[in-house]
């Protein structure tokens, strides 16, 4: 399997990376960034089965760039503006990295795809926020308190436009939202929102890597999803 892992340089994207590089049904690895990432000196021979592609424009690929992401069979892409960036970033460009690049990236894979035999789709997975919601009238009160409800639906609009690519390519493509929650990286202190749930850093990465390889449950998975298929998957 081919994996492309768009944001590689991110929290949850570097241990989504560390665990793909261990993962047997994964052969190649593609890691997207706007920075170099970083390996650990655990990853020894592993190393082999990774390109790492710094790429500074995500809404028109260069042709360098499109040519090592040719013929992926699946993405989990990571890249968003957290809640705490949005006060230092234009609402615009917000709703370009948020939104738009996840779009374009699902679409480019797609058209870089030779035809693949029935039943091998394209696996998109894009992470996405507990909170995050589609229609105005589900935005819960914690974040209409925080001046969150635009932010809220700038997700849901990319989790709609994601799943929507997929109804619309007639099997070439698969595509998953997941919802996780607050994402603890292990032995930290935990913080707390109210009605938000708790995710482990290492149970988010192998619940995505364990859908992108082995086949999406659903098209939505909400934290408690995924922390069910992470103890499935680490007990594996």
């Amino acid at each position: 399997m081919k994996l492309v892992i768009g944001g590689s340089t991110g929290y949850v994207a570097t241990e989504v990376l560390s665990q793909a590089l261990k993962n047997p049904a994964i052969t190649s690895i593609v890691a997207l960034g706007r920075r170099e990432a970083q390996l650990s000196p655990e990853t020894g021979s592993d190393a082999a089965k990774l390109k790492i592609i710094v790429c500074d424009n995500f809404e028109d690929y260069p042709d360098n760039v499109k040519s090592e992401l040719e013929n992926a069979d699946a993405c989990i892409w990571t890249i968003a503006i957290t809640p705490k960036r949005l006060s230092t970033i234009p609402w615009e460009e917000t709703c370009k990295i948020s939104r738009d690049y996840a779009t374009t990236a699902v679409k480019t894979l797609d058209t870089l795809r030779q035809p693949q035999p029935r039943g091998k789709p394209l696996r998109f997975l894009y992470m996405s926020g507990h909170l995050s919601q589609r229609t105005r009238a589900q935005i819960p009160a914690v974040l209409r308190d925080s001046g969150l409800s635009d932010y809220s639906l700038l997700r849901g609009e990319a989790e709609t436009l994601i799943l929507n690519y997929a109804e619309r390519s007639q099997g070439a493509v698969q595509s998953c939202v997941v919802k996780p929650g607050l994402i603890d990286a292990p032995g930290a202190e935990k913080r707390e929102v109210p009605g938000v749930p708790h995710i482990e850093l290492p149970d988010i990465a192998a619940a995505m890597l364990d859908q992108v390889v082995g086949g999406f449950e659903k098209d939505t998975l909400s934290n408690d999803d995924l922390v069910l298929i992470a103890q499935r998957a680490l007990v594996g």
